[in-house]
């Protein structure tokens, strides 16, 4: 069993071991006292914990990284009893202690709580190791910045449009310049006034 595996489930307490995802849902493992049961996914939602991130005053932290800390912080961490009987100012103190870049107006009690009961549940399960967590992160972040951004191949679509594109300009460079039409030019005046050109006397229709 490895932290990657363990999931939470809506409306169940408690934490599991994803064994199985189905189309209707998924089976897993109980990992306090190991029971096995099938969860309808039109009734839960199940998260891996390593998906879930935690607000701060900064960018977001994956979960892990707050157990790292409460498990570097061991001798003040609250028991399950004690958690339990703590006030809320007790429990703020401690996670202010342990994590002060928390984001206080979006993280709740409520969810410090839970972050305390999780913790105690992998800590019994001996599943609080993420340095290989640590060293997955640090070889995707190198291989993300190594890997070249691919070129957008042209489609068949595309390269018809460009082959248009390129006999339309290609004719307009062809096509000779359409004459424009010669209005006639008002005469001017001595006095710099414009006076109307003089029409042309109109043929005669029949000889003398």
């Amino acid at each position: 069993m490895d932290y990657k595996e363990i999931v939470s489930v809506t409306g169940i307490g408690g934490l599991y071991q994803l064994l199985t995802s189905k189309s209707d849902g998924a089976i897993v493992r109980n990992i306090s006292d190991k029971t096995t049961k099938f969860i309808s996914a039109r009734l839960h939602n199940v998260t891996p914990l390593e998906s879930i991130e935690v607000y701060t005053t900064g960018d977001n932290v994956r979960l892990h990284e707050v157990f790292q800390k409460m498990k570097e912080a061991e001798g003040s961490t609250p028991a399950p009893s004690d958690a339990k009987k703590a006030d809320n100012n007790a429990i703020k103190s401690y996670f202010d202690k342990v994590f002060p870049d928390f984001d206080q107006e979006r993280v709740y009690v409520s969810d410090m709580k839970k972050m305390l009961k999780w913790y105690h549940m992998l800590k019994e399960n001996d599943l609080l190791n993420f340095e290989s967590m640590a060293e997955d992160e640090a070889v995707e972040a190198e291989t993300a910045e190594a890997e070249p951004v691919a070129e957008e191949k042209p489609t068949a679509k595309k390269k018809a449009a460009k082959k248009k594109t390129e006999d339309v300009a290609e004719e307009a460079a062809e096509e000779k310049p359409v004459k424009k039409a010669v209005k006639k030019k008002a005469a001017v005046k001595e006095d710099g006034e414009a006076k109307p050109a003089p029409k042309k006397a109109a043929k005669k229709k029949t000889e003398e």
